[in-house]
């Protein structure tokens, strides 16, 4: 990577004043591991490399994220310019181990999303390309701008995301172990970008357990094994502190319970000649442009993946295929039709649109958590993210269950009827996939990876399959299992649906020997009008994704060092 001059997306001529960050006293504990840190004084001034380093387990990441206001201190204290955090904003930036953008759009285009949803509202669509080119140009990616993130290699990873946090300028930008996993000349060149951007004013602090990264910094803050600091100083006096010849040998010295007293570190560099101070915080985004924007982005991830678009295709027709062999054609014929089997067929059409709505959320968002806690920390609201997903995924699933409907009744599996009964039978279809869907997203927020919200996919398609009603009509449930049937949205969407093609009418006129004992298995499960069942089936869908929303602002604020105000 060649470094361009240019330090910032407004140009090399431009400079930030960056923010003083100050520990004094530090002391941290993480759940489950007790204090990590202890006692911990330093300082991290404007203009300045710093690295907090130390050995694994150490404390360096706790450190990072206490420095940033993103952790609770137990004791001591963290001011930014002298004063406690405040909310993070555009002058604020984090770049955390994990990847903090989407990895199937094309760098360019993923990076004008991230840009759309930090710049300050009514920023024009070339001011924001132009913001995207500057930042690709400084890190050196713009010859990678039309590649897919997925296929960048690690080190152009790390730097891209970076350069989503250097969309807006900050003043001050915190990586944990930027350079872990590179080849040391990635590494070096990387760390020479980052060398650029504290010249350019802003304040700098990484973490970092590869020794030759300490040697390239102007201040090192070095852990013990305990979390305390063993030295802090300038890196040309590391060595000389210990009595050792090289950094390696300081590690083995610090493990081994040495101690150096703290550098000196001199009086804060003054601001440049003619730098600026850093904006003030710009005019954050409206709820509908973030809807929008994230909206446009999720439609984009979706049509990138292949193997998503694989999935949402095959399902469908999968699905349609087993109905096709699983049921004789005739099924609704008023002169002779067969009770059983329609019955059935409402059922398994409720339960295709719910597995389609469940399956299509459940891998929705467990893996962009990194990204939406990044987002979330920038400004992004919450509940435009949450209905973003609904609107991205329903077109298409009102798509999957009209052509399982359109299908099913060119094959002769479903009644003959006007535009009324299909047009109920397909709200009631598009509300089950939606019911669904919401609570796919739930699973989806209250997992920690994807592989859990895989193994979820049983757990919630069994009890909707046997508390439906269909198989044990609810009045011949238990009591327990008919409170349990009402927690189930498949069994409103099967009650719907018999209501939509009136199987009560069906049944009694029929003249079949089942059309009597199974009106009185079912009881008055078909006599209430589909509306009902859609009104049941919308107030799931309402309280998921509320409580969708309450789970992923729980997860965005755990660790963080101050309540937010609800996004």
């Amino acid at each position: 990577m060649q470094p361009s001059p240019a330090v910032t997306a407004d140009g090399p001529a431009t400079q930030v004043e960056g923010l003083l960050v100050q520990a004094r006293g530090l002391g941290v504990e993480v759940r489950g591991a007790g204090r990590v840190l202890h006692d911990v004084s330093c300082d991290a001034a404007p203009g300045r490399l710093t690295v907090i380093a130390g050995s694994s387990g150490a404390g360096k990441t706790v450190l990072l994220q206490a420095l940033a206001g993103l952790r609770v201190p137990a004791g001591g204290e963290v001011l930014h310019d002298g004063a406690r955090p405040g909310p993070p904003g555009p002058e604020f930036g984090f770049v955390p181990q994990e990847d903090i953008i989407h990895q199937d759009l094309p760098l360019h285009r993923t990076l004008v999303y991230a840009a759309g949803l930090r710049l300050p509202a009514g920023t024009p669509a070339e001011a924001v390309a132009a913001r995207v080119d500057a930042v690709l140009e400084t890190l050196g990616l713009s010859h990678r701008a039309a590649t897919p993130v997925r296929a960048l290699s690690g080190g152009e990873r790390k730097r891209a995301c970076a350069a989503v946090e250097l969309l807006t300028r900050p003043r001050v930008l915190f990586l944990d172990e930027p350079t872990s996993g590179l080849d040391p000349m990635t590494g070096a060149a990387l760390l020479r970008t980052l060398r650029e951007l504290a010249e350019g004013g802003t304040t700098v602090v990484l973490t970092s357990h590869v020794p030759a990264d300490l040697l390239r910094c102007d201040h090192v803050v070095l852990l013990s094994p305990g979390g305390e600091v063993a030295y802090s100083g300038a890196p040309g006096s590391l060595c000389e502190a210990f009595g050792v010849a090289t950094v390696e040998d300081v590690y083995e010295a610090v493990a081994a319970g040495a101690r150096a007293e703290p550098g000196v570190l001199g009086a804060v560099p003054a601001p440049r000649p003619g730098s600026v101070a850093a904006p003030g915080k710009p005019g954050r985004i409206g709820a509908v442009r973030q809807w929008a924007l994230l909206t446009g982005r999720g439609t984009a991830l979706l049509l990138h993946n292949r193997l998503s678009v694989a999935v949402l295709a095959g399902s469908p027709v999968m699905i349609v295929a087993m109905f096709a062999v699983l049921f004789r054609a005739g099924a609704f014929d008023p002169t002779a039709p067969e009770p059983g089997s329609t019955a059935m067929i409402m059922f398994w059409i409720a339960f295709g649109a719910f597995f389609f709505g469940l399956t299509y959320g459940l891998l929705q968002i467990c893996t962009e958590l990194p990204v939406l806690r990044r987002e979330w920390l920038a400004g992004l609201r919450i509940g435009p993210y949450v209905a973003s997903k609904l609107t991205t995924m329903l077109p298409v699933l009102a798509a999957a269950d009209a052509l399982l409907l359109v299908v099913l009744r060119a094959l002769d599996r479903l009644p003959r009827a006007g535009w009324g009964t299909y047009g109920s039978l397909f709200v009631s279809s598009l509300l089950a996939s939606a019911a669904a869907l919401a609570l796919g997203l739930l699973a989806s927020a209250a997992v920690s990876e994807p592989g859990q919200a895989t193994l979820m996919l049983p757990l919630l398609c069994f009890p909707q399959v046997l508390f439906s009603g269909a198989f044990v009509p609810v009045p011949r449930m238990a009591a327990a299992g008919e409170a349990i049937s009402w927690a189930m949205t498949n069994r409103w969407a099967f009650e719907a649906l018999g209501s939509g093609v009136d199987l009560e009418a069906l049944w009694r006129g029929g003249g079949s020997p089942l059309g009597p004992p199974l009106l009185a298995s079912y009881g008055d499960s078909f006599a209430h009008p589909a509306s009902r069942g859609w009104l049941i089936l919308a107030g799931f869908t309402l309280v998921f994704m509320a409580v969708t929303w309450a789970v992923l602002v729980r997860k965005c604020r755990e660790g963080t060092a101050r309540s937010r105000d609800g996004r």
